[in-house]
């Protein structure tokens, strides 16, 4: 083959792989898209483990139960005619951006607060869940909210908007607090119990699965928290098709009646 024909026949391969990795990256197309998602028979979502009535697994059983978990299943069945074709991965706040980053999950469904930073970042469907950052302390430490907690150390999630929320707050109170950041809620709630923290501070649907005979919620309630699935930055097919949905669910009362059920 002459040198010239050489040079045209690579500029086609060229042109053809382009072509095969622009349709690849689109979004309904995409590996993660809703074609993608049917292809693979499974739907992949990042969840909380230890979050009661929201992602839980069950000790009992080793199921994962909660409103967030109903609501995966109820895409799952959309999606794949089947709520149990889905595959359930425990986040953290930490952990759930990236895993999502990476494509190893087609959503997020993890008490995932939507802010406008977040927005640059990922795709979010409309809010299915609106809640408030709040604070667990220990009955015996006799704070009444957070205007007593001047030198105390607040205990919060890694990655959350709970350190923000309080700091804003603690700043027009004219006090001074500290934050100690841990991986899970259990761990949290740990450190409040042995004393390490005096607060432990997330949103409050979250901390009244923490509540016990020792411990009680302030009525201080900061910054909204707007819950909403999320899904890669690039996927926008995926992510228009997950809004329709939640926008019906949410006319219809399916959402309404996933919040009644788990209590919240």
């Amino acid at each position: 083959m002459k040198f010239g024909k050489r040079i045209v026949c690579a500029a086609l391969v060229l042109l053809a792989a382009a072509a095969l990795g622009f349709a690849g990256g689109s979004g309904e197309s995409g590996a993660s898209g809703v074609d993608g998602i049917k292809k693979a028979g499974v739907l992949k979502v990042g969840v909380k483990s230890d979050v009661p009535k929201f992602g839980l697994v069950n000790t009992a059983t080793g199921k994962y139960e909660g409103l967030e978990i109903e609501l995966s299943r109820l895409i799952a069945k959309d999606i794949l005619g089947d709520a149990e074709k889905v595959e359930f991965t425990p986040v953290t706040a930490k952990t759930r951006g990236p895993l999502l980053d990476t494509g190893e999950l087609d959503l997020v469904i993890a008490t995932f607060t939507v802010t406008e930073e977040r927005k640059l970042t990922y795709n979010f469907s409309s809010t299915y869940y609106v809640d408030a950052v709040g604070m667990l302390v220990k009955k015996s430490d006799g704070l009444s909210g957070l205007k007593d907690c001047n030198g105390k150390v607040i205990g919060v999630a890694q990655s959350a908007t709970s350190r923000k929320a309080i700091q804003e707050a603690a700043d027009k109170l004219g006090i001074k607090i500290s934050f100690a950041e841990f991986a899970t809620y259990p761990e949290i709630k740990a450190a409040l119990d042995s004393g390490r923290v005096d607060v432990f501070s997330v949103d409050k649907s979250i901390l009244n699965g923490y509540l016990d005979d020792q411990s009680v919620i302030l009525p201080d309630a900061f910054s909204p928290q707007e819950y909403g699935v999320a899904s890669k930055l690039d996927n926008k097919a995926l992510a228009a098709y997950i809004d329709g949905l939640i926008q019906k669910w949410l006319k219809d009362g399916t959402i309404a009646g996933l919040i009644t059920q788990f209590g919240l």
